[in-house]
């Protein structure tokens, strides 16, 4: 009987234990999943031109003045290092108003924002730093964060070079693949892509937080034109933020598509179709043409590349790094 109860006692602590074991893994995984000591914001999803297009008679933009206005916003990624209170603005898109009070909830750049991250000279990318001059805001020596081509592009023509002769932004140098560390828990890598880069070269960007990364990659010629494999590279982030200008070369009827390359989504879900599940998940693609089908969620299109796996991004989505 001693026997008997000693085992049965003994089975007990041993399933306590194991519970409060895997109540701990649980609970540390839980942890390090829901990080939020530093965030990025979607503020906005849509190819440089806008949603109205100047120009567009096309069903996307006639839907756009017909229902009114919706908020579709020029591609721009906000990160906030909540930890340290500090907050970085990816592009300085046309829509830059809008997006700063989204990300900040004050729309003066002087005072809440840290620095802002270029990746070239394409207007909606950069023509949204003319708000930060003399004519709009004038603001007081916002960084900018830029590349060697794009830095003496803004330091030599008008009417950027004035930003700097009048201080309302302060230059700062970034490196092919050099690591710029703003806070002991967040760091932003440039590296190099090809793009069609008339006035800068093109970068796009990772994003390291304290838990996870972020891969963000709104113009890219095509991914056979890159040394680097996207494909490994999706596998080692957290979150893949991809070019998805357009979906198929049949949306641009009115253009010399030669002239304005980029991987069309359908090309990009083939590439990608032999990721894990947990992959495909990362990708969200970005920075969608007018034109494109898949800004519409109940369009084929959209449905398609959720079916796969995959994602589009939305505007005001947050992720955790």
């Amino acid at each position: 009987m001693t026997t008997l109860i000693s085992k049965k006692h003994l089975k007990i602590t041993l399933s306590i234990f194991l519970s409060f074991f895997l109540s701990c893994q649980t609970s540390n995984k839980n942890t390090e999943s829901t990080n939020k000591d530093v965030t990025l914001k979607i503020l906005g999803t849509i190819q440089d031109g806008g949603m109205p297009h100047l120009g567009c008679s096309k069903k996307c933009c006639a839907n756009y003045y017909n229902q009114g206005f919706y908020k579709k916003r020029v591609v721009s990624l906000g990160i906030s290092n909540i930890k340290y209170n500090k907050h970085y603005l990816i592009e300085a898109s046309p829509d830059i108003n809008h997006q700063l009070k989204a990300l900040l909830q004050d729309n003066n750049p002087s005072k809440s924002l840290d620095g802002i991250f270029l990746t070239h000279a394409h207007m909606g990318h950069y023509s949204g730093l003319l708000n930060l001059g003399r004519e709009s805001f004038s603001s007081s020596m916002v960084p900018l964060f830029v590349m060697p081509k794009m830095q003496e592009f803004i330091s030599s023509n008008g009417p950027w070079d004035q930003l700097v002769k009048l201080k309302n932004v302060d230059l700062k140098n970034l490196s092919n693949n050099k690591p710029e560390i703003l806070e002991d828990n967040l760091s932003i890598v440039p590296f190099l892509v090809p793009h069609r880069d008339e006035y800068s070269e093109t970068v796009g960007y990772k994003i390291i937080g304290p838990s996870k990364t972020a891969l963000y990659i709104p113009d890219i010629d095509k991914w056979e034109k890159w040394k680097n494999s996207i494909v490994e590279l999706i596998k080692e982030v957290d979150y893949a933020f991809l070019d998805g200008t357009f979906y198929d070369a049949k949306e641009i009827n009115n253009r010399d598509i030669s002239e304005i390359p980029h991987p069309f989504i359908i090309e990009s879900l083939e590439l990608f179709k032999n990721l894990s599940i947990v992959d495909k998940n990362k990708v969200y693609f970005i920075h969608l043409n007018h034109t494109n089908p898949a800004i519409d969620k109940s369009s084929a299109p959209f449905k398609n590349i959720i079916s796969k796996g995959f994602n589009v991004a939305d505007i005001n989505m947050v992720f955790n790094l």
